[in-house]
């Protein structure tokens, strides 16, 4: 997978990640932790798209 590829990849899943956060958060019913993993998880990506990208 080129370099361009993986960063791609990566910023579809950040974006993911994204709406499942605002999705959660409208939500009433969902837990304050699911949230905070999904807001971790979507960090981890971010900074590996940032790493990748410098």
């Amino acid at each position: 997978m080129s370099l361009s590829s993986h960063l791609t990849e990566l910023k579809k899943k950040h974006q993911l990640l994204e709406s499942q956060v605002e999705e959660a958060q409208r939500s009433p019913g969902i837990d304050g932790l699911q949230i905070i993993e999904l807001k971790k998880q979507k960090l981890k990506i971010k900074e590996e798209i940032e790493r990748l990208s410098s």
